[in-house]
């Protein structure tokens, strides 16, 4: 009888431990989502402010070269 309890709580443990990382897997990977839509946000942000740059930068020679051309 003593030897069936102690199998039982040691297979309990096991899979408690089993379920335990289960849950802290699914966090983390959870986590590591949310992380990579902000890094996504990040760098579309970015990206928008160096196509405006460009998009002013363009803009700023089209002027030049049209007051160039008068």
């Amino acid at each position: 009888m003593r030897r069936m309890i102690i199998a039982l709580v040691a297979c309990l443990s096991v899979a408690g431990c089993g379920l335990g990382e289960t849950a802290i897997s699914a966090a983390a990977g959870g986590a590591s989502e949310a992380e990579q839509a902000k890094e996504a946000l990040r760098t579309e942000a970015r990206l928008k402010q160096q196509l405006d740059a460009a998009a002013g930068l363009d803009a700023q020679r089209r002027q030049a070269a049209d007051a160039n051309a008068q």
